[in-house]
């Protein structure tokens, strides 16, 4: 093949992958966005239970290594294939009725298993494409184009529950059996994708362990934490503390959305100039700075000192949508380990293992902030947060001085 047909084949993949990331970021708007809310109408949870919910859902980050690995021989567009059925199938239950509470978390986790296989995937079949190693660029445009639709995925969730077409109260629940038909449309495309590239195998190892990619672990571990409070808590504070519905958060969704569509590319672009590490420590000073105003906000509104002050709700509202904001840097740790990868067939399976790692402590640590939100008050959660985020600040900087980081 001369290298005008290989270029020619190289952008269509390019394209059929843009769809795919296009139609899960709407399905994901679709399902994975609203799951807070749904707990909450559906089931009646408090932030403790909210917290023990986490389990189910955050298990198949560290169950999806074992799996990716033991299936590494499939190679990465068939292993997507499994997860796009594993999702579509705990969307149609849960689509479908509203099963007892034990039974929910089942289909639950199943969902979730589909998804946190597509993880390390996405990212590894993203970064494959990239030419001329440009990760940043293209991984940037990538995660645009997701944010793109999960905007517009926000618009109908926004929409559907303000005129009833969508609700947790009733079923079917058309929001979640939209997103598993979405689903079924990316199955497709990767049966297309398969026909025109070559597959990806990863390494056969369950975990991949070197010294080389120590501190992205660190990295992976402290997001895990981090991660948890951001995607569980924040929102609970606008939920629980606020009386948030899912109309009102799929707002917040679409603004945040809205700008990380401009900013995603500008992302990607300046870790390919600047290098992994800068940006990783202007993400850390932009955590720390969003959690201790949440812990101010959060100590407020539970200790009633904000009673009476309307601009509080405009300030909580705009912690969030900063907060969803900065998650868009989150690209940056899988940038930088494959920047620093031994070789290629090393990418998936860390990019995996950091996943399970980051899993296991998204576990433990809803437990423990459900327990302190309850117990002590919804601020600590966000003190901690802070903490960890200093944390990253210091392994961040420890890079920079190492100068390994591209």
């Amino acid at each position: 093949m001369n290298n005008d047909q290989e270029t020619q084949k190289r952008n269509k993949a390019v394209i059929v992958y843009m769809i795919i990331v296009a139609l899960v970021g709407l399905a994901l708007g679709l399902s994975d966005a609203v799951w807070a809310n749904y707990f909450r109408d559906a089931y009646n949870v408090d932030a403790w239970q909210r917290g023990l919910i986490e389990f189910p859902r955050e298990a198949p980050g560290v169950l999806g290594v074992f799996i990716l690995s033991g299936l590494a021989f499939l190679g990465d567009k068939r292993l997507s294939l499994i997860s796009m059925v594993l999702s579509m199938i705990g969307l149609i239950v849960l689509g479908l009725v509203t099963p007892p509470f034990s039974i929910m978390l089942i289909f639950l986790l199943i969902n979730s298993l589909g998804m946190h296989m597509f993880i390390p995937l996405y990212d590894s079949l993203g970064m494959s494409l990239a030419k001329g190693g440009n990760y940043g660029t293209i991984m940037g445009r990538f995660n645009s184009i997701r944010t793109g639709f999960g905007m517009l995925a926000a618009l109908l969730v926004f929409f559907g529950f303000r005129n009833g077409f969508f609700s947790f109260m009733r079923t079917p629940m058309l929001n979640f059996l939209i997103a598993a038909g979405l689903f079924a449309i990316v199955f497709c495309l990767f049966l297309y994708l398969m026909r025109i590239t070559e597959d990806t195998k990863a390494a056969k190892s369950h975990f991949v362990f070197r010294k080389r990619y120590t501190k992205y672990y660190i990295l992976a571990f402290l997001f895990g934490i981090r991660k948890q409070i951001m995607f569980v808590f924040a929102p609970w504070v606008l939920i629980e503390l606020l009386g948030f519905g899912a109309d009102y958060m799929a707002l917040l969704i679409f603004v945040g959305a809205g700008i990380g569509v401009f900013f995603l590319p500008m992302v990607g672009k300046w870790i390919d100039k600047y290098g992994t590490a800068k940006i990783m420590i202007i993400e850390a000073a932009i955590f720390i700075a969003v959690y201790i105003l949440y812990a101010i906000v959060s100590a407020g509104l539970h200790h009633g000192w904000f009673l009476g002050v309307t601009a509080i709700v405009g300030v909580a509202v705009a912690i969030n949508i900063a907060d969803r904001t900065t998650m868009y840097f989150g690209m940056v740790r899988n940038i930088y380990m494959r920047s620093i990868a031994v070789k290629p067939e090393d990418v998936t399976p860390t990019l995996a293992t950091g996943m399970a790692v980051d899993h296991v402590l998204s576990i433990a640590s809803a437990i423990l902030c459900g327990w302190i939100w309850v117990e002590f008050g919804p601020h600590f959660v966000f003190v901690f947060a802070a903490v960890l985020a200093a944390a990253n600040m210091f392994v961040a900087l420890s890079i920079r001085k190492e100068g390994r980081a591209v």
